[in-house]
């Protein structure tokens, strides 16, 4: 009997309870791991704020690129649209995003796990599957696109895993599956493109697996279904950008800035061999900072390359979906720790073989359990199995994330709650955000840029720093934070309204407010 049968064969009160399982299990797990959650302060983390602005800008009839630029996709912007519609000076909104993505990421992980393991088992080692991920350095303080991206990758892994155990060679892919594919692969590619590679590997794998049986025309076709479905989450934003004339903003601010601003793909970039050298090297840090989930990863790619049994194009895909996610990401020589997350979506396969493992102990212990002992346990087997298994995602989620001491702080001892005091003193306020990305003073204040270039980017573009400094000429904004560094000709029209600290590890930057001259204050 296959998952979908058996599945169907549920009685609704078991559909309906594991549901609720990793419904709460998502809830739990984001509430403790991310800085959006409520038990936090606040999420000030510059890229995620840097992502609110623009999506509040893009909700208030402003085109992003053009009226405000961030590099990322447009479905990350429009997400974070929505959870601005939730909340205008709070993460509450981004929270329930994750949480809702999160329950997508175990629904997934729970069908991939089930190729491997009975049907509880799998259920109650998903959410310490995802747990392992979002507990590393790499899901850094929570919002990030390489987690908003992360349910299509796990979507993306069963897809590829069910159809090469289960269906290959005797079966093809199919038009729904290739379509579905490439919607995942569409809705990555309007995120964060550099985790593409991922899809490309996957297709290409479907490719092979049509090309083994000499069926070209097969491939092509399959090439052409995955296609289609790739194209389908372009199209809004082919209308949206068509319409206000703004393609070629568009195509600048996400592919051109990307590819040959924020990369090395120049002539002055690593030659070849260079480039080898710094990937595997930039590997062995990766594996030692993030080795809760690699040591897994590693786990269970080896037992999937190395198991007898297993088909030779079962395995390549293994391979293949991981070196060229890894290749996509890192081989622009960009590296931040938030980048690796995508790669944890490999977890799962080394959590199936501790499952596997489990599995062969517990059936090895029945024998030695009394048939009292044991007929209890099999009635209160799921409570206390759910139970551990909650229990196990809280222990390393408190003791693991780099996230957890920050839930000590209080919002009054924050430099963005004491820059607020003073900004809201003016009706209507701008601001401007010079020497950083976003540091969440347009959150909290509910202010929607006004300016292009209403944060510094890490870009290399000249125009940035030129036309900021023009912004701070003329007075363009009531307001300006700045971090560390601001340009002689801020006294001209600003006078310094509050300085604070903020610590980021063990480096200490020194924040400004400035407010223009003329401002005055409402009370």
């Amino acid at each position: 009997m296959n998952y979908f049968q058996e599945h169907m064969n549920l009685p609704k009160s078991k559909k309906a309870g594991e549901a609720c399982f990793l419904v709460l299990s998502a809830f739990l797990i984001l509430m403790l791991a991310t800085r959006s959650s409520f038990l936090y302060p606040c999420n000030d983390w510059n890229d995620a704020n840097s992502y609110f602005s623009v999506g509040k800008a893009l909700f208030h009839g402003k085109m992003p690129y053009r009226d405000v630029f961030d590099q990322k996709g447009m479905y990350l912007y429009f997400l974070y649209g929505l959870a601005y519609l939730v909340s205008h000076t709070t993460f509450l909104g981004v929270f329930l995003l994750e949480a809702l993505l999160g329950v997508f990421d175990l629904w997934g992980i729970y069908k991939i796990l089930q190729l491997y393991l009975p049907r509880k088992g799998a259920l109650f080692l998903s959410p310490v599957t995802l747990t392992a991920a979002f507990v590393s350095k790499s899901f850094y303080w929570g919002g990030s696109a390489e987690e908003i991206c992360f349910p299509f990758l796990v979507w993306g892994l069963y897809l590829s895993l069910e159809y090469f155990r289960n269906r290959y060679p005797e079966q093809e892919m199919g038009r729904k599956r290739l379509f579905l594919g490439g919607l995942l692969a569409g809705m990555v590619a309007n995120i964060k493109f550099t985790v593409l590679g991922f899809f490309f590997a996957w297709m290409m794998c479907v490719a092979f697996a049509y090309l083994a049986r000499k069926d070209f025309a097969g491939a092509v076709k399959a090439c052409l279904w995955f296609l289609l479905g790739m194209a389908v989450p372009f199209l809004p934003w082919l209308a949206y950008f068509g319409i206000q004339k703004g393609l070629y903003e568009w195509y600048f601010g996400y592919v051109y800035i990307n590819v040959f601003a924020y990369s090395n793909f120049n002539e002055d970039g690593p030659g070849l061999y260079e480039r080898i050298y710094t990937l595997a090297k930039l590997l062995y840090w990766l594996i030692r900072d993030n080795f809760v989930y690699f040591g897994l990863v590693i786990l269970g790619v080896f037992r999937e390359l190395l198991l007898p049994g297993r088909k030779m194009l079962e395995r390549f895909q293994i391979f293949a979906l991981c070196f060229f996610l890894f290749l996509g990401i890192y081989v622009g020589g960009s590296h931040l720790p938030y980048y690796a997350l995508p790669l944890s979506v490999f977890t799962v396969l080394g959590i199936a073989c501790l499952g596997r493992m489990l599995e062969g102990t517990w059936g090895k212990l029945q024998a030695h359990v009394p048939e009292g002992a044991f007929n209890w346990l099999q009635k209160t087997g799921m409570v206390w199995a759910g139970a551990a298994s909650m229990g196990i995602c809280g222990v390393m989620i408190l003791g693991l994330s780099m996230n957890i001491p920050h839930m000590k702080e209080k919002r009054e001892d924050l430099f963005l709650y004491q820059f607020k005091e003073i900004v809201d003193e003016t009706e209507d306020p701008t601001l401007l955000n010079i020497g950083c990305l976003d540091a969440g003073l347009y959150t909290v204040c509910d202010i929607v840029p006004t300016c292009r270039w209403f944060q510094t980017q890490t870009i290399h573009l000249d125009c940035v720093l030129r036309d900021q400094e023009q912004y701070v000429r003329e007075g363009r904004t009531d307001y300006i934070i700045a971090r560390d560094e601001y340009p002689d000709v801020i006294w001209e029209k600003y006078e310094l309204a509050a300085q604070a600290p903020w610590y980021l590890g063990d480096r200490e930057f020194t924040y400004y407010l400035f407010r223009r001259n003329d401002v005055k204050g409402n009370f």
